[in-house]
């Protein structure tokens, strides 16, 4: 079994090669959680023969460089895989493919930084073989990637390149400041700004307006309250320095509604701008949004392939875990 991981800054993300195994656990990097604990228990669990790895986690602010996070949690996965009873080698996934690193190996200071914020480097590459020409459009919990496939990926090699280029919206399903994506409501005939606290986060709109049910809520509340439609509801009214009984419900709706609208008008802008860009006429979606992204292209009249029904629904959430592992299977680094 060879196992593919993907170690975001709040999401840790499993998956096999065979696609029987996948699972995502919630773990915000920032707050220092157990990772070498969570990876031992996976460790013993799988047994896996070998592990692939793709890391996203580096540019966490617990983190003073993406170089520090990198060392850091790349440490951490080497530790987790060396375990005298489940022993197994570690490979890092970069631009240029993989890393071969025995776990008593000491880093490669030269070039570590080609691992950061690889993880669609993989999917891309994946797609590009078993796909063929298409724009690959990932929605997470925090980010949208968009990569443009012709015979390679043609993405730029770092977040700061992709950022400026419009191949990474910083937006995704579920973690995004609500004030980032509507900056203004209209209720009760009113234009209100929308204050720019962490009240309400795009989460709660998709929960009020009935797009995603509570367990897929996968992250922190920004109140630290439950997960249900009636505290959502009460975060959105927040949002514009009210609460339920001033707005009541219908106007907390409104401003879940102008969200999730808004949301899409902004995928819907950054799919056409790549299609356009690169010519071309189909997607593959993939992730927590792809339902959302397959609205956006289909209004965009782009064919739309989902990932969920080529892979299953657990890879499409976690596509690069599960493309790193495939990858790895038929890489010389590791059949030698």
């Amino acid at each position: 079994m060879i196992l593919g991981l993907d170690i975001g800054g709040a999401n840790t993300k499993a998956a096999s090669a065979d696609g029987k195994y996948a699972q995502s656990v919630y773990l915000p990097l920032w707050k220092r959680p157990p990772l070498e604990k969570i990876l031992k228990r996976i460790n013993a669990e799988q047994k896996p023969e070998a592990v692939a790895v793709v890391i996203t986690g580096e540019l966490a602010d617990c983190f003073s460089s993406k170089r520090e996070g990198l060392e850091s949690i790349m440490a951490a996965v080497c530790r987790a895989f060396s375990s005298p009873a489940f022993p197994c080698p570690v490979y890092f996934w970069g631009y240029s493919g993989f890393r071969g690193r025995d776990i008593e190996e000491p880093t490669d200071q030269a070039d570590i930084l080609d691992i950061a914020a690889a993880n669609w480097s993989a999917s891309a590459e994946l797609l590009a073989r078993e796909l063929g020409d298409c724009l690959f459009v990932d929605m997470g919990s925090t980010t949208t990637d968009l990569i443009p496939i012709l015979a390679r990926p043609l993405a730029a090699k770092n977040d700061f390149l992709r950022l400026s280029r419009g191949e990474l919206v910083y937006m995704g399903l579920l973690r995004t400041n609500l004030n980032s994506i509507l900056p203004l409501a209209r209720i009760r005939g009113q234009q209100v700004p929308v204050a720019p606290e962490l009240f309400a986060i795009i989460a709660d709109a998709h929960l009020a307006s009935g797009h995603i049910d509570p367990d897929r809520y996968t992250c922190d509340t920004p109140d630290g309250t439950d997960v249900s439609r009636i505290s959502s509801l009460r975060r959105l009214a927040r949002s514009v320095c009210a609460d339920l009984e001033e707005i009541g419900e219908r106007g907390a709706l409104a401003i879940a509604e102008q969200a999730c609208i808004e949301q899409k008008n902004r995928l819907m802008a950054a799919i056409e701008r790549q299609a356009e860009l690169h010519r071309l006429e189909r997607v593959a979606a993939a992730g927590i949004g792809e339902e959302l992204i397959a609205e956006a292209a289909t209004r965009l009249g782009l064919d739309c392939i989902l990932l969920s029904e080529l892979y299953g629904s657990r890879i499409s959430d976690l596509f690069p875990a599960y493309a790193a592992a495939r990858l790895l299977e038929t890489d010389p680094v590791y059949l030698r």
